[in-house]
């Protein structure tokens, strides 16, 4: 079994996953948009150029995405991505590329649980936690 996270967005999922695939050096495996659907004719023209599935894969991770309906859309709460990565010039590289544009909710440093450690929300309202764990005790 494996958990997967998948976005929503409100009509920015190409650019966000095209942030993303930079941001973690990853490759978007998988794209359609809802006017290359089965569907595409009973799409309205504003949303035929929007994602209807994303796949973005890097190393064993894959991250999904999709743009809602404007009646559909919701913002996201109640729940972050978490990256956990070994390397901390690599996590911090991340974090603040993620809080490029967006916002730094808890500062990436050091805290009693994590050799480094960060929250923020990214430009596309996404929330990410930047994890360099410490080992369990």
């Amino acid at each position: 079994m494996k958990l997967t996270p998948y976005l929503h967005f409100k009509g920015n999922c190409r650019e966000a996953f095209g942030y993303y695939a930079d941001t973690f050096h990853a490759k978007i495996a998988f794209s359609v948009t809802f006017g290359e659907s089965p569907f595409g004719t009973q799409t309205p023209p504003e949303m035929k150029n929007w994602i209807m599935h994303q796949r973005l894969e890097f190393g064993d991770n894959v991250l999904l995405g999709s743009d809602a309906p404007p009646e559909r859309y919701r913002p996201p709460q109640g729940f972050s991505v978490t990256v956990l990565i070994e390397d901390a010039a690599e996590a911090e590289r991340i974090f603040r590329r993620l809080a490029d544009n967006g916002s730094v909710d808890m500062p990436f440093a050091q805290t009693f649980f994590a050799h480094r450690f960060g929250m923020c929300t990214d430009r596309f309202g996404q929330h990410w936690m930047i994890n360099v764990e410490k080992p369990p005790q």
